[in-house]
């Protein structure tokens, strides 16, 4: 029997055109593509010994400590990916993982862990000369949408397209790709994710796109996130920062108000998220700051501002928008260039 040991650093990322829906003609598919930044301090760190044997055997800690209950999501990726990779569903795994984050709190752990596992699955079938350094982070990304759908965007930096879209060459469906036709002051863009609420969702992002089917505003919004990723395509090229606002911010909108309508509804925000935003929009008005927010599915707000209003921004954060984070809790992030071995 022969052991591997390998281990990846894979990121977060933060959507600005969201995926919000799968089709049910596949497993995984985007109703809609999305497009997102790749950050570069929230990533998931983790280490895989995998034994080759006859029968599938998992064991996974967290943060040093077991969690058995990740355990049935695994084994079901592993039967997923398993016709890509057959040698997978025949093994024992030692996964030991650790987030720089609180998990399932909105901040896409599910991206940065599943790409990451996704990536040591890939580092193995190269060694057993199964995958070619060629197509090595394409197939992560297919791997990794198997296990969470955001996930395949977290293989690529600085930004990365997942779905089918005619404005960007080579999207598909199926994995993600690397987007970087980006003005200058979007290379190096700010997140500072304000931390609401640190702890679990009350309703999670699986069953969040279930509830998209059937929805009476959901082709609408297919057709809207289309027209949203031709238009932010231009803007992230141009560099217009006010039309960057709009558009992002009309995005998280909209991916919650999906929310609120559907049925059963559910909302995810709270009322200090709805603060923050509030301060955020006072202050550009005031100040004529280009600053703006995003959301991902959770309470937590993604304040986003370019690196060159960076102290400015820390300031505002310290003096108005920290008293509205769970004990002040708050990350400061900034665009990545995707995953690494470590």
């Amino acid at each position: 029997m022969t052991t591997y040991t390998t281990a990846w650093k894979s990121p977060s990322n933060i959507a600005l055109v969201k995926y919000w829906g799968k089709r049910p003609d596949g497993i995984q598919i985007p109703s809609n593509a999305s497009i997102s930044f790749t950050l570069n301090n929230c990533a998931t760190n983790t280490t895989l010994t995998f034994t080759e044997q006859d029968n599938l055997e998992i064991e996974v800690s967290l943060e040093g400590k077991d969690e058995p209950e990740f355990i049935p999501k695994i084994e079901q990726f592993l039967k997923r990916v398993s016709h890509i990779f057959p040698f997978v569903i025949k093994g024992r795994y030692s996964i030991d993982t650790s987030n720089s984050f609180p998990h399932s709190s909105g901040i896409a752990s599910s991206a940065s862990g599943m790409s990451a596992l996704a990536l040591c699955i890939c580092d193995i079938a190269k060694e057993k000369g199964l995958l070619s350094e060629e197509v090595f982070l394409q197939t992560a990304s297919e791997l990794a949408r198997l296990g969470s759908g955001s996930a395949s965007r977290s293989v690529y930096g600085p930004m990365g397209v997942w779905g089918e879209h005619s404005d960007f060459e080579g999207s598909s469906d199926n994995y993600a790709v690397e987007y970087s036709e980006i003005h200058k002051v979007f290379t190096d863009y700010c997140d500072t994710i304000l931390l609401v609420h640190k702890g679990q969702k009350t309703v999670s992002s699986t069953v969040g796109h279930d509830l998209i089917n059937g929805h009476p505003f959901a082709e609408a919004r297919f057709v809207q996130a289309k027209e949203n990723m031709t238009e932010l395509r231009k803007i992230l090229q141009s560099g217009n920062l006010d039309a960057f606002i709009a558009l992002v911010e009309s995005e998280a909108l909209t991916l919650h108000s999906l929310m609120m309508s559907s049925n059963p509804y559910f909302i995810l925000m709270k009322s200090e998220t709805l603060k923050v935003i509030e301060a955020i929009w006072a202050k550009r008005k005031k100040d004529g700051v280009k600053w703006c927010f995003t959301l991902d599915a959770g309470a937590n707000v993604h304040f986003l501002y370019p690196q060159a209003d960076k102290e400015a921004a820390i300031q505002f954060i310290e003096r108005e928008l920290k008293q509205y984070c769970e004990n002040g809790a708050f990350i400061h992030d900034e665009v990545g260039m995707g995953a690494e071995r470590i």
